[in-house]
């Protein structure tokens, strides 16, 4: 998730571009740059790392001029470093361009340009697009060869593009990253977010998937990428204050990520499943397929919320791939002694790639010739650096400290994982295959039905955000969701929660229930349904209060519970990533109603680095 931002008229550029790339540095701070025309010559400035250093270059090496583009960036494909970073140019240096997105199949452009003579100088899927264009751009019109060229590209996009030989034209192209036109008085701005541009204007132009936009100090115009038809749309005014804005009008950036989560699993899915569902694709270019066909256990490393995934995952990979899983919390691993050899398969699970305790325990696994793949949101972070193998997560930063998004692309990153190896491994049958696949496809559009329902758990939050004391259950693999919303609740409410597996109530948390301990348990229909129905009659017994979530169809459920948050149907293997986000809403929501700072819970850290 990268920021980008553009600007024609008749100010000077570059402290436009700059600011607005401050507004959104919170989409991405790994490298950052700018690009600006006049007189017929793109001048061009870049740097590894934040907006701070860009700033100071410039105020090294100044540029003047009144068209430009910029560009914040969250490394996917290709280290942070400066020729990695954004905008980039083609080989004549004439087509200047900065994107938010992933192109899929840059791998066969790129070779395909190489073939005709192109000149490549970074690793990054962007730079191809600026050679495709150069490469379409033959008949002289300059809109048609963007378009031609992004028809050729697969994948998601959001783009400023700008052609050396049209000084009065800046060109924005859109298909599944946002992307916002400003309207000024003689002067127009774009954006992936209005943030960048709320201090110079509030009426805006939000584009569709599959538009592109012309645009000059006169005017624009807005074509579909189709067939190059006009669209016609009218401006919107944006109210919002800039500090309101940065979060898109959500009131935290914790609920601003649960609702990206839709987005976030899709980004995870995008590129990584053929077309007929037969195939998953996975990269991991130091782990032959032999040797992980030899794989003889499997050993989860994380910390956190990161260790409740693994959990979830110890379920899938297990019933998928028929071997031994076991999940270890990162900071007791490494004093047990543990047994590992050449035939095991480490997975470490870590938002940032910087957990301590995880690093620590990948370097304990390294010494034994353990197979490493690691799950992260953070490019070329340590543990990555470590590793045989990567699944990036493609969240986008995370900035509120409880984990949301992050959590939900961790799961739908284990869940392609297990369908990799069970293919390669031949213990998944084609037709199982594509069942799980074809029911994965279908989660980003059941998560936003969740999310588009939440007025019973605002109304539930209402109810018992004064009380003290919650008792999360769950069974088989939703055990480890009940231990994630518990989490999340004592995280940013600071109220005492325990998560427990369903089964162990008897065993000693049932002395607690009573009509001031809400028991908030996971039922949706499964292989443990009938278990756990009966663990609830059992609270119900001791007038426990029951706050229950499962399927909509669900009677029995929803007239034993005192609150009942329904989620769509699916396979148990995905129940998780839907039973997830109506816990994280319910801590949302309780928290906010106890005035506590959502964001920035006291004594905790983003990325825990030290043990």
């Amino acid at each position: 998730m990268c920021g980008i931002v553009g600007y024609i008229g008749n100010k000077q550029v570059v402290p436009i571009l700059l600011d607005g790339l401050q507004k959104l540095e919170y989409r991405g701070y790994d490298s950052a740059g700018i690009a600006v025309l006049l007189d017929g010559k793109i001048e061009r400035r870049r740097i590894e790392g934040k907006i701070a250093g860009l700033k100071e270059k410039m105020a090294k090496e100044p540029i003047n001029g009144f068209m430009g583009i910029g560009h914040t960036r969250w490394a996917t494909h290709g280290r942070p470093t400066e020729e990695n970073a954004h905008p980039h140019i083609d080989c004549k240096n004439e087509i200047v361009l900065v994107h938010n997105g992933i192109i899929e199949n840059y791998f066969t452009l790129r070779q395909e340009l190489i073939e005709l003579g192109h000149k490549f100088v970074s690793d990054t899927d962007t730079e191809v697009l600026a050679h495709l264009i150069e490469e379409n751009n033959k008949s002289g019109n300059f809109l048609e060869a963007v378009v031609k060229s992004l028809k050729e590209a697969e994948g998601s996009y959001a783009l400023a593009i700008v052609l050396d030989k049209t000084p009065d034209k800046l060109y924005a192209a859109r298909l599944g990253s946002p992307l916002v036109i400003g309207i000024g008085e003689g002067e127009y701005y774009i954006a992936s977010d209005v943030l960048a541009i709320l201090n110079y204007t509030k009426k805006v132009i939000f584009l569709e998937d599959g538009e592109i936009a012309e645009v000059s100090k006169e005017g624009f115009h807005i074509y579909t990428i189709a067939d190059l038809s006009r669209v016609n749309k009218k401006a919107q005014l944006i109210t919002w204050d800039p500090i309101t804005a940065e979060k898109s009008g959500y009131r935290h950036f914790m609920l601003k990520e649960i609702y990206e989560q839709p987005r976030v699993i899709e980004e995870n899915i995008k590129g990584r499943l053929s077309k007929d569902k037969e195939e998953v694709y996975l990269d991991f270019p130091d782990l032959p397929d032999k040797e992980l066909e030899g794989i003889k256990k499997v050993l989860i490393i994380a910390c956190g919320t990161s260790y409740h995934a693994g959990l979830v995952g110890k379920f899938i990979l297990e019933k998928i791939l028929r071997i031994s899983v076991e999940v270890d919390i990162g900071s007791e691993f490494r004093y047990r002694d543990p047994i590992i050899d050449k035939n095991t398969l480490l997975i470490a699970i870590s938002q940032s790639g910087e957990t301590a305790d995880t690093i620590a325990a990948v370097k304990e696994a390294q010494k034994s010739n353990a197979k490493i793949i690691s799950i992260c949101n953070v490019l070329d972070s340590s543990i990555t650096r470590l590793s045989h193998g990567v699944i990036y997560t493609h969240a986008g930063p995370e900035v509120g400290v409880a984990s949301t998004k992050a959590f939900t692309a961790q799961l739908t990153a284990l869940y392609l994982l297990a369908l990799y190896l069970g293919k390669l491994r031949k213990s998944i049958s084609k037709i199982e295959l594509i069942e799980l696949i074809d029911e994965l496809l279908k989660l980003p559009k059941k998560v936003e039905a969740i999310l588009e329902n939440d007025k019973d758990i605002i109304k539930c939050s209402k109810t018992y955000f004064k009380y003290k004391n919650f008792l999360y259950l769950g069974r088989g693999i939703n055990y480890p969701i009940a231990l994630e919303g518990a989490l999340k609740l004592k995280e940013i409410s600071y109220l005492h929660a325990e998560g427990y597996p369903a089964g162990e109530m008897k065993h000693g948390p049932i002395a607690l229930i009573d009509e001031n301990m809400p028991i908030v348990a996971i039922v949706p229909h499964g292989q443990v349904y009938d278990k756990m129905v009966s663990n609830l009659r059992e609270v119900q017994a001791r007038q426990g209060v029951i706050v229950a979530v499962g399927y909509k169809n669900d009677e029995i459920v929803k007239e034993m519970s005192d609150y009942f948050f329904t989620i769509p149907e699916t396979i148990d293997f995905l129940t998780p990533i839907l039973t997830i986000i109506p816990l994280q809403l319910l801590a949302y929501h309780v928290a906010l109603k106890l005035g506590v700072d959502i964001d920035q819970p006291r004594n905790l850290a983003k990325s825990v680095t030290v043990e």
